[in-house]
């Protein structure tokens, strides 16, 4: 029997209320980066794969951009869907997009929704689909940790409370080093048990990603090491690339 896969139970009521911290600010940063690396003004169509909340959503319909959002979690596109009940919300699988070929003129990807498939074949049906449903000219925006500073500073374990919970992360390399796992326990309080969950992510490295985004057909383009537009180096806390749908 398989198992069900992480993301379908994680990405819930649990994490939203774990990571309070991923704010509006750094929305408009990410957003305003895109903005400025593609020139590219209102009244353009964005599909934001793994949209969560709505953060970025929310940013890219305050600069005039015609916003879409696709999640798999019901959870998510309810909170989305609460915070901006006039944007176009999907509830899909980012491997199976629902959208005709050449509808979008930008698909984004952002905070590390990427890399979260048991077979990496299914990694690279993501980026075939951001390509099929980008208009040619259009753009990927890819943006992903840097595995590199991730396995150098790998924090084995972190305790913190949130809103008076107690949460429990640990972290680990997995399947030879290719697999970031984290395993968070939400201690009991009140009248809830503990809980727990986990969260696996594939380490590619940005050769691996430039090679699988060809593969895809698109062309890797500008990098960057943050939403400040930082040159990514070795030592970037994030690895984010845009990448060129051609003819």
């Amino acid at each position: 029997m398989s198992r069900n896969p992480w993301f379908r139970d994680w990405f819930g009521s649990e994490y939203l209320a774990l990571y309070p911290h991923r704010d509006r600010a750094e929305a408009r940063q990410a957003v305003r980066l895109l903005r400025e690396a593609t020139g590219l003004g209102p009244g353009t169509r964005v599909l934001d794969v793994g949209c969560g909340s709505g953060r970025h959503l929310a940013e890219m319909q305050r600069v005039g951009y015609r916003a879409t959002g696709l999640d798999l979690s019901p959870s998510m596109i309810d909170a989305a869907r609460a915070a901006l009940p006039d944007c176009r919300l999907v509830q899909a699988d980012m491997r199976s997009i629902p959208f005709r070929d050449a509808s979008f003129d930008v698909v984004t990807s952002y905070f590390t929704s990427f890399g979260y498939f048991d077979d990496e074949d299914d990694d690279l049906r993501v980026l075939s689909e951001a390509r099929r449903l980008l208009e040619s000219g259009g753009w990927y925006l890819l943006d992903f940790l840097n595995a590199a500073e991730v396995v150098a500073h790998l924090k084995t374990e972190d305790r913190r409370t949130v809103s008076g919970v107690d949460v429990v992360q640990e972290r680990r390399l997995a399947d030879g080093g290719r697999i970031i796992e984290k395993r968070i326990r939400i201690e009991a309080h009140g009248d809830a048990s503990a809980r727990d969950f986990v969260e696996r992510v594939r380490l590619y490295r940005p050769e691996d990603l430039a090679a699988m985004l060809r593969r895809a057909g698109l062309t890797p383009g500008p990098t960057f090491g943050g939403y400040n537009r930082a040159p990514f180096s070795s030592g970037s806390p994030r690895y984010i690339v845009l990448a060129g749908a051609s003819e």
